[in-house]
Formats: structure tokens, sequence, C-alpha cells
């Protein structure tokens, strides 16, 4: 029996390019929550300032919003692995250049934001490739749900490790190391998709012009309301709660009185929490309603953030940054999940530059705004308000996060819809 729960629980392993691409990127990730890390510290130590941080999150992430849809048309007409190809390697290009401005000390803060810039516009385009490209890693439609379930886990075990990493680097060896580990761990990723042996690409035998597939894809989505409005609380997190992290520096350094090691541990206990409701979601047993369940992480997300918010001690703070982490968990997860399963297969690419609009669209107009608040009211207050927003949005949503959406058609129609392993979505 056991033997048989555990071949379940790791089944989207025995396709063999979703295992080299989970391993390739689960190393990949690492290096990138360690850069993410490290020039948030850089920034905030060059300048001190609440409304930098923010400034810093809106120019690594409005690219992806501005260019997002035009990266799912990219990625609807043209063979995704090459798109990956690209732009994975053009990742590793903007580390090895950070890595050798910062350990040259040929740097400034108008430097990190350009090549942040840079980073923005090459996710806009990857993003839209990656996460469909999921699809046609999984030899079998059962092991979908199970292989984006193992995706979330993947990036949720790199948010422990790489900011825990970030933190010891920063502090004995300085940022450019951390920047060039970054950049080696693209190797790991590049090496997973060049072993890859995929079904040869066939292109779409119609292409359309940008402004026809644009609105095409929004028709599908205004058309297909569990999308949609799974699409609209995920902007509204990411634009009300989720850049919380962008204070995290001052928390680590004024309010604990910490160093690069403690900013690096304060995000990895956030990591823990987040790597908890990963496990919890994949603990579920069947029939489990996740839309509900989003509902109630958000709202203890909103309790988490609100007790941290106030809490000077280090210790005590921890215990409610793991709360908010198992509570962020599951915000884009089940979302991502939602919309994964529901969308046709013609419109991934475009459905998923969409999903990109809405988390990374909000998410530098929201870090923008509450670095603008916090320079105000100070970091505390700021997240203690975006925890009541996180509270508010829940329940304003609750009537479609409480309502079955799934019918015996739907369920006909999306057999796979009941499994993530076998959650009701």
């Amino acid at each position: 029996m056991a033997t048989g729960v555990k071949i379940s629980t790791f089944r989207a392993f025995k396709n063999r390019n979703y295992s080299l691409y989970f391993s390739g990127q689960s190393i990949s990730l690492i290096g990138t929550w360690m850069q993410r890390t490290a020039i948030s510290w850089v920034i905030y130590t060059m300048t001190g300032s609440l409304l930098m941080l923010g400034v810093t999150a809106f120019a690594q992430q409005i690219p992806s919003s501005l260019l997002s849809l035009y990266g799912g048309i990219v990625a609807d007409r043209y063979n995704r692995y090459k798109i990956l190809l690209i732009t994975q390697t053009a990742s590793m290009i903007q580390a090895v250049l950070l890595a050798v401005l910062v350990l040259t000390k040929h740097y400034d803060v108008s430097t990190i934001l350009a090549l942040s810039v840079m980073l923005g516009v090459i996710n806009a385009f990857d993003v839209p490739a990656r996460q469909p490209l999921v699809h046609e890693l999984v030899n079998n439609k059962d092991d979908l749900p199970n292989a984006v379930a193992f995706n979330s886990s993947m990036v949720n075990l790199a948010r422990i490790i790489g900011p825990s990493l970030s933190g010891i680097a920063l502090q004995g060896f300085g940022a450019g190391i951390c920047f060039l580990l970054n950049a080696l761990s693209f190797i790991a990723v590049l090496t997973s998709l060049l072993l890859m042996k995929l079904p040869k690409y066939v292109p779409r035998p119609e292409k359309k012009k940008l402004a026809a597939e644009l609105t095409e894809g929004f028709i599908y989505i205004k058309n297909t309301p569990i999308i949609a409005m799974t699409l609209l609380i995920l902007a509204m997190m990411s634009f009300f709660v989720l850049p919380y992290d962008t204070l995290l520096p001052a928390f680590a350094k004024e309010i604990y009185k910490g160093d690069a090691a403690t900013f690096g541990y304060v995000r990895s206990f956030i990591g823990v929490g987040a790597m908890g409701g990963a496990l919890f979601l994949a603990s579920l047993k069947k029939g489990a309603d996740l839309k509900f369940i989003l509902m109630v992480n958000s709202i203890i997300l909103g309790i988490g953030l609100i007790c941290f918010s106030h809490i000077s001690n280090f210790w005590g703070a921890m215990v409610f940054a793991v709360v908010s982490g198992f509570g962020t968990m599951s915000q884009t997860t089940i979302c991502i999940t939602i919309v994964q399963v529901h969308m046709d297969k013609l419109m991934r690419g475009r459905v998923m530059g969409y999903v990109a609009l809405a988390f990374f669209g909000m998410m530098p107009l929201g870090s923008l705004l509450l670095g603008a608040v916090s320079e105000k009211i100070g970091a505390p207050d700021a997240i203690l308000c975006q925890g009541i927003a996180a509270i508010i949005i829940s329940f304003a949503f609750s009537g479609f996060l409480r309502k079955d959406r799934l019918n015996v058609k739907e369920m006909k129609e999306f057999p796979e819809a009941e499994d993530i392993a076998g959650r009701r979505i």
C-alpha cells in the first residue's frame, strides 16, 4: 500500500523530460532567489530608503507586465522549447554582467536597476513559454496536476534554500559571489533542456495579427468565468498584499538590528511556511475544495502579516513569518492550477500571458505604492495594512470561492480537475 502511494505521489517523474526539467529548474531557482535576496539587500544598504526598495521591485517586474501579453502570443506562435533555451541563456548573461560589475566595483543604484529591467524583459517571454511547456513534458494528461503541484514545491523549496545561502554568501563573500553563483546555476537548467527528447514541433497553421490574437485571448478568458475570476483574485492579491516581502530588508536591519544573514533567514522562514503550505496541499484528500482553501489561506496570510508587522522580537516574529509563508503559498499555486487545468491548449501561451499580467503587472505597482506608503507611515504599519487587505479581499470574493464550480459536465470534460491529487478546483 505504501509503495502504491509513493508511486502515485511521484508519478510525474515517470516522465523523463519532466524529471530533467525539475532537476535543472530546482538548481536554477535557488540561484534566482539568491540573486533576488542580494539585490534587495544591496539597494537598501546603499540607500537606506524604503521607497527605493519599492522602486527596485518595480524595475524588476514592470517590463514583464508591459510585455507579458506579447510574450504569451510569441509562446503560442513559436516553439516554446527554443524560446526557453533563448530566455534562459539571456538570464545567465544578465547574471554574469551583474556579477562582473559588482565584483569589479563598477556599479551604482542605476546600474543595478537597469540590469533588473533587462531581467524583467527576459521574464516577459520566459514565463508564458515555461509554464505551458509542462504540458509537453508529461506523456500522460493525468500526470499534469501532479507535475504542477511539484513545480510549486520546487519554487517553495528554492525560497527556503536560496535566501539562506544568499545571507551567508553576502555576509562572508559579498553580493558579487551571490550573483556569480546564480549565473553558474543556469548551467544546470540549460543542460537539462539540451538532454530532453521532445516530439517534433508542429507550427500553428494560422497566425493572426497581434491585436487579433490579444483580443481573442481576452474574449476567451471573459467567456470562461472560472479563469476570469481566478485571475481577478490573483491581481488583487498581487497588488495589495503579496509585495510585503519588498520591505523585509528594513525589518532585518532596523527592527531586528541584524545583517545580511538576518535578512536571508527572514526570507527563509517565510519559505519554510510556504513549503509547509505546499505539503499541506499535497496531503489533501480527494474531494477537498481548493477554492475554499484559497480563501482560508488568504485569511491566514492576513492574520500572519498583521501579527508579524508589530513584533520586534526576532524569534517571535519568525513564528508569524512562517504563518505568512504558509498563507502566501496558495495564492499563486492554486490560481495557476485552476487556470492551467481549464484553459484550452490553443490558448495556453496567451492565457499564461494574462496570468503573468495579473501577477507581474500588479506586483510592481503594488511594490511602488508600498514603498511610498511605508516612507510616510513606516514599514510595520504598511505591512499591517496589507494584512487587513488580505482579509478584506478574502471576504469580498467569498461567494465565488465558496461556490462549487465543478458540475457533472465539467468533471467529464476535465477529469484531471478532480486531482491535484484528487482535489476539487
